[in-house]
């Protein structure tokens, strides 16, 4: 019974980051959907209707981040799958940077829309930009066989592009009291709903911190499966 509880409770962040995740998966898959039918130019998705690759590109590699990555928050799975982890972190880490990447060129290239404004721009670029950093040196610690750092940076990473769940969170408040938020309340409600998940993920790697810091190097395959 125990043993049941305790696996029902593994499950739990994994689960809650999944459902965390869904509002931004069916958003990408409904405009991957609708720019496979060739749909109506109209000022909101000219952008991307002229130039689709790099939102599709984001869309599909978001999505596949956010929903396999949640299985890394499974300890006691990745510790009975350890070949399904290493597996699935060389699936996520070029998953996660074509995720920052492509932000980062969408944010950069597409024509600005006047309800995102400078402001939201330069934070796209900001948090793309640092979750790309996260993911890559995540990768550097786990080739030196630095356990620990490499789970930092990875959940650093991770809470960086789980970024569009919690916005919508943040969002949904005020546009049932407000409506849509105007420029500046929506790069704040963006802004808010990063430093939450950094927040959260900060608390996380503070938890785990008693973890042995670095392994030997017979150790790689463990590494990799408790990462």
């Amino acid at each position: 019974m125990s043993v049941n509880r305790s696996g029902r409770r593994e499950w739990l962040i994994p689960t809650g980051l999944i459902l965390l995740a869904l509002v931004p998966v069916a958003a990408g898959a409904v405009r991957v959907a609708d720019l496979s039918t060739g749909p109506v130019v109209t000022p909101e998705n000219a952008r991307f209707v002229h130039d689709p690759l790099p939102v599709v590109v984001h869309a599909v590699t978001a999505s596949l981040y956010c929903l396999l990555g949640a299985f890394q928050f499974a300890p006691g799975f990745r510790r009975r799958h350890r070949r399904w982890h290493r597996v699935a972190g060389r699936v996520l880490v070029p998953a996660g940077l074509l995720t920052g990447l492509s932000g980062i060129w969408m944010s950069l290239f597409y024509p600005l829309l006047p309800i995102d404004g400078e402001l939201l721009i330069g934070l796209r670029i900001s948090f793309g930009s640092a979750m790309v950093v996260c993911i890559v040196l995540g990768f550097v610690a786990i080739r030196r066989r630095d356990l620990a750092r490499h789970r930092a940076w990875m959940i650093r990473g991770y809470a960086i592009g789980q970024g569009a769940g919690t916005q919508f969170l943040t969002h949904l408040p005020w546009m049932l009291v407000s409506g849509t938020p105007g420029e500046l309340p929506r790069a704040l409600l963006h802004a808010a709903g990063w430093l939450i998940n950094i927040a959260v993920a900060e608390w996380i790697i503070r938890a785990g911190s008693t973890r042995p810091a670095r392994l030997s190097p017979a150790e790689p395959h463990a590494a990799a499966a408790r990462s």
